[in-house]
């Protein structure tokens, strides 16, 4: 079977693709499952990164809105894609309104012409409950643009397929009629609770042995063989000066925090955040400083992990596009006095340590921090491929474009 082809939506810097990518057909890995034949972001850089690590595919650098796909009407297999989610996101306290929120449709009006066997759409846990959700399934209606396919829905956890991160996302995928039986969710491969077990696995419903979650541990076993590079990325520009290309052990940088910030890191312990400060004072060029605030003290609920550490023993908190800020979340080192590195958050959402990433140190955050999981985008990888591997294989298959 050739491989199946896959156009990525929103593709940032391809944590969907590379998901699929590094899923193959054969035991040795020899044979390609899929391949990126198209990819379409507004993101100068973030496309950068995509092409600098799938070469064959036709990266489009545009807004969705302005993507024509009837070239590629009856070329591609599978489509994937994650709309953009900040509008949905809990951080968001006016998303109702926020204009992202019906970026969605553009998917649908994308898949609704090239007509794939299987579509993947992904987004953060609360699309599930909108109003944009509820139109989203009005669109796979008799007679809507998505009347001939079928959805499976449901929220996935990125650390139930072996990802070192507890992150939640409601994963959409539709199935062409043609093909019968829906293309179901991915089964998990591990369970918070299967380390309390004796052996160390869970039974699960179909009989498979559900493993440990995999912790942060092996994270910083291999960041922890690598010096700190300073502060700075090395100056390295493309052709059309984008900052690039970097290795993503060269994205172990770090910052130069205050002198006020260094000792709010040194107050809190394993497994600590914000409300280890309270109390607390300390001597800055002889003045004395209150390592805590007003806001912290008066909140004992809601966002708890600011200024958090990391727990060995568990998978990192979700991975945002701030995760080098630790006032923003749960983002210190589980041991050490910085917060993360972008080489840390890389490898926490999956990428490989020869992936190459163009921008500046913000711009590789944002690409980072809005990325698919690649273990997770690998587990939804091989549920459709065993699906179409079995059951397309009477279906014509599509034209080459």
């Amino acid at each position: 079977m050739e491989p199946l082809r896959v156009m990525d939506l929103f593709a940032g810097c391809g944590g969907f693709s590379e998901g699929f990518r590094s899923y193959t057909a054969s035991d040795d890995g020899s044979r390609a499952a899929f391949e990126t034949i198209a990819a379409v972001d507004f993101d100068r850089t973030a496309l950068a990164t995509f092409q600098a690590n799938h070469p064959l595919a036709q990266a489009m650098e545009m807004s969705i809105e302005d993507f024509a796909p009837d070239h590629f009407e009856g070329c591609v297999d599978v489509v994937t894609g994650g709309p953009p989610c900040q509008g949905f996101s809990g951080l968001n306290k006016g998303y109702w309104d926020d204009p992202r929120n019906s970026l969605w449709r553009e998917y649908v009006r994308v898949v609704s012409t090239v007509r794939p066997l299987v579509f993947v759409m992904e987004n953060v846990d609360r699309f599930k409950t909108s109003h944009e959700y509820a139109g989203l399934l009005e669109t796979v209606q008799p007679g809507g643009p998505l009347g001939d396919y079928t959805l499976v829905e449901g929220l996935l956890n990125a650390a139930d397929y072996g990802v070192p991160q507890a992150r939640k996302r409601t994963i959409i995928i539709g199935t062409h009629r043609e093909l019968g039986a829906p293309v179901p969710l991915p089964m998990p491969t591990h369970s918070r609770d299967a380390g309390k077990h004796e052996v160390g696995l869970l039974p699960f419903d179909d009989g498979a042995m559900l493993r440990p979650w995999v912790p942060v541990d092996g994270v910083f076993n291999r960041s922890g063989r690598l010096e700190i590079s300073g502060t700075v990325l090395p100056e390295r520009f493309s052709a059309d000066r984008v900052p690039g290309p970097y290795l993503t052990a060269e994205l172990h940088i770090g910052r130069a925090p205050q002198a006020l910030s260094l000792e709010r890191y040194k107050a809190i312990p394993a497994g600590g955040n914000r409300k280890d400060l309270r109390g607390k004072h300390v001597l800055i060029d002889g003045r004395e400083q209150y390592l805590s605030t007003e806001a912290w003290d008066r909140h004992n609920t809601g966002s708890g992990d600011v200024m958090g550490r990391l727990k060995l023993g568990r998978p990192s908190v979700t991975v945002r596009t701030e995760f080098f800020k630790p006032e923003k979340g749960r983002y210190l080192h589980p041991v050490e006095h910085r917060p993360i590195t972008h080489y840390e958050a890389a490898l926490i959402q999956g990428f490989p340590e020869d992936y190459l990433w163009y921008g500046t140190k913000i711009d590789i955050a944002r690409q980072i921090g809005n990325a698919v999981p690649v273990g997770l985008a690998r587990a939804l990888a091989g549920i459709i491929y065993e699906r179409l591997e079995l059951d397309a294989g009477g279906l014509d298959r599509v034209a080459v474009c």
